[in-house]
């Protein structure tokens, strides 16, 4: 039995190959640039106003002026040259015309006979977005490994951009073990249940940015789980639930090890999630998880998802941590590292921690009320007040890519 860090170490070795697809700047929202992005043009690509107002040169050194007939609005083309003494009319966007280097906001001038005049003291340079001024031409903008959200398409678009290369989804095939399992959208039979994992398992796989590929329920014999291990193999990595640990119909270490896998593992020292196995088959890396909902989704947190996230390109492949104050006094009496359920709230700019309920490892709905893991060392104990780090699994603490 290996610790949890251990196996992720393991896993990350085994990992490799990202593939690169180009995709539209639409469809590429939450993927990772698998390119550095230089600018091909100066933004803005001339002088420009930041306000509605007045354009005319500082050197005037005075505070009226005579308003030219031209009037520039934003898109202009042909502007005349502005002299000295003289102010035009220009709008929000409109390039700044020659002989101009200060921009008035309309409503901080005075109409006057003889044109306008300045309501304050002139600020040279005042409201003038200068070429190149947010990128410069030839500047890198986007480095390789960035994630792309919408801003990053917003800054695409104005380079010229309409395809972008993106590290490519990571494709999973999803299997589920066992004669209880029935397929969902029926009422169960007397002894068996709906197969629910292999839908929790794709959700979190598709919540990871990769794309799921459930391709059902292989029966208790060897060689239907061998022919559906074979299925799995045509995607980038196989994830199988149930059948991993001693019973005697538990076929899956077996049968991976029968048609050529590498087992690299078996068994995490953790809870839930203990009989985890990982192993290789044909360059393909195999997740075998526990068949209990809450072990299968709580393993794909700590090794799945990592791994699929390493195979998109992303820089950071965790979760984020944060410290929380502990709600609750909590206790550990095993001699397995346990991963508590918790629900995070942020009050008044602190988060804090809650226990979510039953912390059974068959318990699924314990899950619905949390969206954080506690580590929790065996043979220990928190009390209330304490402050405790925790993982965070719900998208609205997120940042990044991760």
């Amino acid at each position: 039995m290996i610790s949890i860090e251990d196996a992720q170490q393991i896993i990350q070795k085994h990992i490799t190959g990202a593939k690169t697809i180009e995709a539209s700047l639409l469809d590429s929202l939450g993927r990772v640039i698998a390119e550095d992005v230089y600018a091909p043009w100066d933004i803005p690509t001339s002088d420009n106003s930041a306000m509605d107002g007045y354009a005319f040169s500082s050197l005037s050194e005075r505070n009226e002026f005579r308003v030219a007939a031209e009037f520039i609005p934003a898109g202009s083309q042909r502007i005349a040259p502005v002299g000295l003494g003289e102010a035009v009319r220009i709008m929000t966007g409109a390039p700044v015309p020659p002989g101009c280097d200060t921009v008035v906001p309309i409503e901080d001038v005075e109409q006057i006979p003889s044109g306008i005049r300045l309501k304050n003291e002139m600020k040279p340079g005042a409201h003038i977005r200068l070429r190149g001024e947010d990128v410069e031409k030839d500047e890198l903008v986007l480095a390789k490994g960035s994630a792309i959200r919408p801003q990053e398409i917003g800054l695409l678009v104005s380079l010229g951009k309409t395809t972008i290369k993106v590290f490519r989804p990571a494709r999973v095939a999803i299997l589920a073990t066992g004669d209880e399992l029935q397929e969902a959208g029926s009422v169960p039979d007397a002894g068996r249940i709906i197969n629910s994992n292999s839908y929790s398992l794709a959700a979190q796989v598709l919540d990871a940015g990769g794309e799921a590929f459930m391709i059902g329920i292989a029966a208790d014999t060897a060689q239907a789980t061998e022919e559906k291990i074979r299925e799995g193999l045509k995607a980038d990595m196989l994830i199988t639930t149930g059948g991993v640990s001693v019973g005697d119909r538990d076929f899956v270490k077996e049968s991976i090890q029968n048609i050529g896998g590498s087992l690299l593992f078996w068994k995490v020292n953790m809870k839930p999630g203990k009989p985890v196995a990982f192993a290789v088959l044909e360059d393909k890396p195999v997740f075998a998880l526990p068949g209990n909902p809450v072990a299968a989704m709580v393993a794909f947190e700590m090794f799945v998802r990592p791994a699929m996230l390493l195979k998109q390109g992303c820089p950071r492949i965790y979760r984020p941590r944060i410290k929380a104050v502990l709600v609750n006094d909590v206790r550990n009496r095993g001699d397995r590292p346990h991963l508590v359920r918790v629900k995070v709230t942020l009050d008044h700019g602190e988060y804090h921690a809650s226990i979510a309920g039953n912390q059974s490892s068959a318990n699924l709905a314990s899950l619905t009320q949390s969206n954080g893991l506690l580590h929790l060392i065996p043979n220990s104990s928190l009390t209330a007040g304490s402050r405790v780090e925790v993982i965070l699994l719900d998208r609205e603490f997120e940042m990044g890519c991760a």
